[in-house]
């Protein structure tokens, strides 16, 4: 079973295998982002309903929406 990123809880890391994407825009934001294959990432917090989520990637924060959360596949 692949994880994403929207399992993860506050204070977990893990490292990205795969960023996915049907619609090839929010796949190359994404990408322009940092969210790439092999970056290491930090969950800091999550909203009290679950969306949005921040996280540290690359040495900065970035806030994600659960859906494109789901599109960032982690180990």
């Amino acid at each position: 079973m692949e994880r994403t990123l929207k399992d993860l809880k506050p204070g977990e890391k893990a490292t990205i295998t795969k960023v996915l994407g049907e619609k090839g825009a929010v796949k190359k934001r994404l990408m322009d982002m940092g969210v790439t294959r092999g970056a290491e990432v930090l969950v800091r917090k999550v909203a009290p309903l679950g969306d949005p989520m921040e996280v540290n990637i690359r040495g900065y924060e970035l806030t994600l929406r659960k859906s494109e959360a789901e599109n960032i596949i982690i180990t």
